[in-house]
């Protein structure tokens, strides 16, 4: 059975400012504002997005880590597998 993640608080306040930034984009465009702005603005929601993503990649490759001392007979092999599967797909 697969242990469910538990998010910290700092993560969870990253994903509330993204929401923020791509709401202010979207009003942005319902508004007619100028192209470069909605640019500038969603390019930061893009970063935004990116850095979550090490961050949560980040946590779960030390969960990993810490797994893996705790339970030396895991597979670590399959452990690492999967934490570089997750890193590849953030990028």
């Amino acid at each position: 059975m697969e242990e469910q993640t538990v998010y910290d608080k700092a993560v969870i306040n990253r994903i509330n400012r993204l929401q923020g930034q791509i709401n202010g984009a979207l009003k942005m465009i319902e508004e007619g504002k100028d192209c470069k702005d909605v640019v500038i603005q969603l390019s930061a929601a893009k970063s935004a997005l990116n850095r979550t993503m090490n961050v949560i990649v980040s946590e779960n490759l030390v969960q990993c880590v810490k797994e893996t001392m705790n339970n030396p007979d895991e597979d670590t092999d399959e452990l690492v597998k999967e934490a570089v599967e997750l890193l590849n797909k953030s990028r």
